[in-house]
């Protein structure tokens, strides 16, 4: 545990929204969906336009999000209802800030550790996970504190599941499907548009619960003085996203606000991982950061301060609902993925497997085997539909690019490079018996 520190009177309040599965289909990231309240947001704060997650499944990179470090470092390599788990020796999040002297708090959703209290939290309430119960919390929480005589700053993670599947729910709008226009690296099918009109309805859901706690940090006096952060764990639950190192997988929303101290509609273009939220958060926290962690502050970025972008960042998957083994790099312009095993070509999650998308495309995807490597030119081909790997050309890259991935297994000391990492008995009975959409 790091040493005891004081938060400074200039802290922020931090709080922080996070969703399930939305990546970065909002409409000012460019998806084919309108969300005024994001939007808004994005536009009186500042947006990252190339934040990638760790890994492009729930606890695995909420496990970033909460350590600072990537999944085979912090330990939680697969689902915490299965049973895998943070660290017992590893610091979280709100572990940090409780020894900076804020009051942490759970509101809602949290899917990195089947005993919440463990994360450190020291208050809690999950009597609602759904956005529209999770905002009148906040909401309730923020009218509550600012009649309180304690100024202590707060940490707020407030989780919410949608726009997590089913797609089908009742008392949800849906989207008329015929309408809907359909990214391109999916084949336009009845499937795939009947799942992305219910995607579309959750994920207005998710936008009318940004503009509601929007609105009672504005009544109650308390924008002024807190970091608002908008952000999810991974990318949406369709194909050849979830599940996968793809960009549709790994890229995630990730919007900041707070007034007077970041500037109005800025984006930031450099390449970041959800690693790299944690000490940026304790860098406006005015904390130290330790030298444990995989990520670093971006805060000079919006400081305006001297800032050493990164040039790649790391990405991973060990096991889902099934054991499926990978480890990427990413570059501003390459994508080099090492495949380990024999897996069908593209991994669909059990919730993607079973919906109307996943029907669709099992026999596209599950007839065919996956490459041991696979490497993609991002500019030329920025939905990797065209893998370069044996290209004369492009050899050059690929030696590069997967040096740099056995190196980096190397010095993480990654367990995939002792072999299959089984579950523990506990675990596989849980795989077993587990049919939750996860």
């Amino acid at each position: 545990m790091p040493g005891c520190w004081t938060a400074k009177s200039d802290s922020p309040n931090i709080l922080m929204l996070i969703c399930h599965d939305l990546g970065r289909y909002v409409g000012h990231l460019g998806a084919p969906i309108e969300t005024p309240q994001i939007d808004a947001l994005a536009n009186d704060g500042v947006t990252f336009t190339n934040y990638f997650c760790t890994a492009a499944q729930c606890s695995p990179s909420r496990g970033s999000i909460m350590t600072g470090r990537y999944p085979h470092n912090n330990g939680l390599i697969g689902l915490a209802h299965i049973g895998w788990e943070i660290g017992a020796q590893e610091v979280t999040l709100p572990m940090y800030l409780n020894a900076a002297g804020y009051s942490t708090h759970l509101l809602g959703h949290q899917h990195e550790h089947s005993e919440p209290a463990r994360l450190g939290y020291r208050h809690i309430d999950q009597s609602s996970e759904q956005a529209a119960g999770v905002a009148e919390m906040v909401t309730t929480f923020l009218q509550n504190w600012a009649r309180e005589a304690d100024r202590r700053p707060f940490f707020i993670s407030a989780g919410i599941t949608e726009p997590h599947r089913p797609y089908r729910r009742e008392g949800y709008p849906r989207d008329d499907e015929q309408s809907i226009e359909v990214p391109p690296y999916l084949p336009d099918r009845p499937g795939i548009r009947e799942d992305l009109a219910g995607l579309h309805g959750l994920i207005w859901v998710v936008d009318e619960c940004v503009g509601n706690i929007r609105n009672a940090l504005d009544e109650t006096g308390l924008a002024k003085d807190t970091l608002f952060i908008f952000t999810t764990d991974h990318g949406i639950a369709m194909p050849r996203a979830k599940g996968t190192c793809y960009d549709p997988g790994l890229g995630t929303t990730l919007i900041m606000h707070w007034p007077e101290h970041f500037g109005r509609g800025r984006r930031y273009d450099e390449l970041l991982t959800n690693c790299d939220l944690l000490p940026t958060v304790l860098d406006l926290a005015q904390m130290r950061i330790p030298n444990c962690l995989d990520g670093r502050s971006f805060l000079p970025l919006l400081t305006d301060q001297q800032y050493q972008p990164r040039n790649d960042i790391y990405a991973e998957m060990t096991w889902h609902d099934k054991y499926n083994p990978m480890r990427a790099i990413r570059t501003n312009r390459y994508k080099y993925i090492r495949n380990f095993g024999q897996r069908p070509l593209v991994y669909l999650p059990l919730d993607i497997w079973e919906g109307p998308a996943g029907q669709e495309v099992r026999n596209d995807y599950y007839s065919l085997p996956r490459p041991e490597e696979e490497l993609y030119d991002l500019v030329d081909d920025p939905w990797e539909q065209n893998n370069i790997i044996d290209e004369p050309e492009h050899r050059k890259t690929a030696e590069e690019l997967r040096q740099r991935v056995a190196d980096w297994m190397v010095q993480t000391n990654d367990p995939l490079l002792y072999g299959e990492i089984a579950p523990t008995t506990k675990q596989r009975e849980r795989l077993e018996t587990d049919d939750t959409p996860n």
